[in-house]
């Protein structure tokens, strides 16, 4: 956790001891998805948890109507009005404080003042751990907060995911958003994308832990593939709507069904593409039984088998990636290994007994800088609440 101390001190250094103000400090946590990749935007289920580590955000009301924005992790930082706010490219990740200014407006709030805000980000940028959707978050929740508004953290949730897909441009889905603003403390989360109902999940790990490797391969999910994939199964709904005319998400497929009419999709690609999605929803459901029997050792599998088909049918995985999973796989103590987030790079989960923990840092590091030239880093992770205000 951020060094309140210090931030305050660093607030206070950027604007002014001059106002009677109180600061406010919140923080939203980042996010690891356990299993259950690319099936929220086809409203299936997905298992997330919240880190202990995010997005700290230090407030304070203005007497105008300007927005300060500044960051500790970027040297860009200024002042705009606080309405209209339009994206500008230039702006760079002011643009994610903005969009949730610019969607809470658009639901009918007014802001009568301005605001003072510093963020710290401890999570990596571009890692694929939800930036941000952490900045999202705690944006959302800090300025409802501020005008004494109600803090609904699912609807939060819900507006975080419009800034990110109607003002920022990127088409993600709402697990990255409702993860970071529902976590709690040693639970996961599984949610049905497409209801948003949900169920917090203890996750007893016993002598295992979660360890996070950054493959420090820097991925943009606007950039990438993503929006070319969940085209590819908007698509494959089309073909399958012959068989079910009713159908809009794949999700909505039992196993069952897809592979009683999989032959209706014409594209061969598109019929990979859907078979992942299918196929890894059915994994998470499964999760939740072998979690429910403490049986870490099939949930390590079926991280296993995650990553195989994030590889061989959705191919979002790469070669980064790659090594860094099958270096997981080769040390002793691993129950499973994948990839976790958009792909494209970002980062991988591991199950790793903790007497195990150092020597697999040290190989996988070793193997995977062998292998790509690239220097990892690991997170030895908890798991956090979701959004909150500190004292």
């Amino acid at each position: 956790m951020a060094n309140i101390q210090e931030l305050t001190e660093r607030f206070l250094n950027t604007y002014g001891h001059e106002s009677t103000e109180k600061i406010a400090v919140f923080h939203a946590p980042g996010r690891v998805n356990l299993i259950g990749e690319h099936t929220d935007y086809n409203g299936g289920y997905v298992f997330p948890a919240a880190l202990t580590f995010g997005t700290t955000l230090l407030i304070r009301k203005r007497g105008d109507d300007q927005l300060g924005l500044c960051s500790t992790n970027f040297d860009l930082r200024k002042h705009i009005p606080i309405a209209p706010i339009a994206f500008d490219e230039a702006d760079d990740w002011m643009n994610y404080p903005k969009g949730i200014v610019n969607v809470l407006q658009q639901s009918g709030i007014v802001f009568n003042q301005g605001f003072d805000m510093l963020f710290h980000g401890e999570i990596p940028n571009g890692a694929g751990l939800s930036s941000s959707a952490s900045i999202e978050v705690v944006t959302a929740y800090a300025l409802l907060t501020m005008d004494g508004l109600a803090t609904d953290t699912v609807q939060i949730a819900r507006l975080a995911q419009k800034s990110e897909n109607e003002f920022n441009g990127v088409k993600c889905g709402i697990m990255d958003q409702f993860a970071v603003a529902n976590g709690k403390k040693d639970h996961a989360i599984l949610l049905m994308c497409d209801t948003l109902e949900y169920e917090l999940i203890p996750f007893n790990s016993g002598e295992y832990r979660i360890v996070i490797g950054n493959t420090n391969k820097r991925r943009g999910l606007v950039d990438s593939k993503y929006n070319e994939r969940r085209g590819q199964c908007e698509q494959a709904v089309q073909d399958l709507k012959a068989a079910f005319p009713e159908l809009t998400l794949l999700g909505q497929l039992s196993l069952e069904q897809f592979q009683a009419n999989q032959h209706l999709i014409q594209d061969e690609i598109v019929v990979k593409r859907a078979k992942h999605v299918v196929e890894e929803i059915d994994r998470v459901l499964q999760s939740m039984k072998v979690l429910k029997e403490n049986d870490l050792a099939a949930f390590g599998r079926l991280m296993n088998a995650s990553h195989d088909s994030l590889r061989d049918l959705y191919e979002v995985t790469g070669d980064e990636l790659d090594a860094m999973v099958a270096a997981a796989r080769t040390v002793s103590g691993v129950l499973g290994s994948r990839m976790t987030g958009a792909g494209f790079g970002g980062c991988t989960v591991s199950l790793v007994h903790k007497d195990s923990v150092t020597k697999f840092q040290e190989e996988v590091g070793r193997i995977y800088t062998e292998a790509t030239g690239l220097v990892p880093d690991f997170y030895v992770c908890n798991i956090g609440n979701g959004v909150e205000q500190l004292s």
